[in-house]
């Protein structure tokens, strides 16, 4: 298995341009949250499986990362309890943010990383927090 700094590394090949930067600090975090309201929808239990299995491969690649998306995903699901009609607003939010994420690649002028590995998928979420690690001095 890759390193996680290997993982961001790759990552951020597509992902230099600011306006691309800003759409993935806006749409992955929307993306993530209306997957877990896809998944909610269909039953409670399936997201809290999917963010379960997501969490062992952040741990494998950081225990501090690791944490850190168990508090975001927990935080996710409280939001997701919280609402009605959850497939609806997910779906919606779904749609809107990878349209926002095609854009900021088409900015960009490179293909989406996923289109390399779908681990890729994965790693979006984490990218952005080892960003937040970096800029507070954190070790992940």
């Amino acid at each position: 298995m890759k390193a996680i700094d290997q993982w961001f590394d790759e990552y951020g090949e597509s992902h230099r341009n600011p306006f691309n930067k800003l759409t993935h600090w806006i749409c992955v975090p929307l993306i993530t949250f209306s997957v877990l309201g896809l998944l909610w929808a269909i039953h409670p239990w399936v997201a809290m499986v999917a963010v379960a299995a997501a969490l062992v491969f952040y741990l494998l690649l950081s225990w501090q990362i690791g944490l850190a998306m168990l508090v975001v995903s927990l935080l996710m699901l409280l939001g997701l309890s919280l609402m009605s009609n959850v497939f609806w607003w997910s779906l919606g939010i779904f749609v809107l943010a990878w349209i926002g994420q095609f854009i900021g690649h088409h900015v960009e002028g490179k293909k989406p990383s996923f289109f390399k590995d779908l681990q890729f998928l994965l790693i979006g979420p984490a990218w952005l927090l080892g960003f937040l690690f970096r800029l507070a001095g954190v070790r992940y």
